[in-house]
């Protein structure tokens, strides 16, 4: 199938409360490279008191702890839509707030839990130690198989039944710095604590991602054409195995 010609809906989820580190960068590059191979991009902000409509790829940032407490209600009550979405094929990408908010729930210090809307099987409860900087992931997914970013979190993120670990860390701590796990995914949801923003430097999980959305909404495999990544994939290689 030619690319030209096709469509893909994108939805930024709640970005005035969640966006830290410049997650919005995220956005950015996948519209980009949908835009730049004729791929046509029907995107929407959803922001508090805003239905959620369906969406082919969702996407939401990292808060601190005051900004997903404003938003943990707004996104309980859509609770049962997503799972419709997922359950679907959409595809969802969580960082850092966002990705905990993906889980059962999240259990801040001298707080109750912040309840998740269990897109995946995880939990987070806060630690006492931050975890501040760059991290290199080995995936068994991604060709390249490394993912590369900054993490900055006290959470510890802990996966459960099927969900499974982006990858396992060979600089960095993920998500608990126990059990050298990096982020979780299950179906097409996808979680992360990399900041950086996360996919300029990793074109080649945008791609894997616009892949699947794709794939959702035309119910077929659509191989990607390639584009001038020379910058994009020296700028990931520059941080492989570097610790911060």
């Amino acid at each position: 199938m030619e690319e030209k010609g096709l469509k893909i809906s994108i939805a930024h989820l709640y970005p005035k409360l969640l966006n830290l580190y410049g997650d919005r960068g995220n956005v950015i590059t996948l519209i980009k490279r949908c835009q730049w191979r004729g791929i046509e991009v029907d995107f929407e902000e959803i922001n508090i008191g805003d239905n959620i409509k369906d969406h082919d790829l969702y996407f939401i940032g990292g808060g601190q702890d005051k900004q997903q407490e404003e938003v943990k209600d707004e996104l309980f009550s859509k609770k049962n839509e997503l799972l419709a979405q997922r359950d679907d094929g959409a595809v969802f990408l969580g960082i850092c707030g966002g990705y905990q908010l993906f889980g059962h729930y999240y259990k801040p210090h001298g707080k109750d839990k912040l309840e998740g809307i269990s897109l995946m099987d995880a939990y987070t409860v806060a630690g006492n130690k931050r975890f501040i900087g760059n991290v290199t992931v080995k995936t068994d997914f991604l060709t390249p198989d490394t993912l590369v970013g900054f993490e900055n979190h006290s959470g510890l993120t802990y996966l459960e039944g099927d969900s499974k670990p982006l990858g396992k860390t060979v600089v960095g701590n993920g998500n608990n710095g126990k059990d050298k796990f990096e982020g979780g995914r299950y179906k097409n949801v996808f979680g992360t604590y990399l900041h950086g923003s996360l996919l300029p430097k990793n074109p080649h999980f945008a791609d894997y991602l616009i892949s699947l959305a794709l794939e959702k909404r035309y119910g077929k495999k659509i191989i990607l054409s390639e584009l001038e990544d020379s910058f994009e994939t020296e700028a990931h290689k520059s941080v492989i195995g570097k610790a911060y």
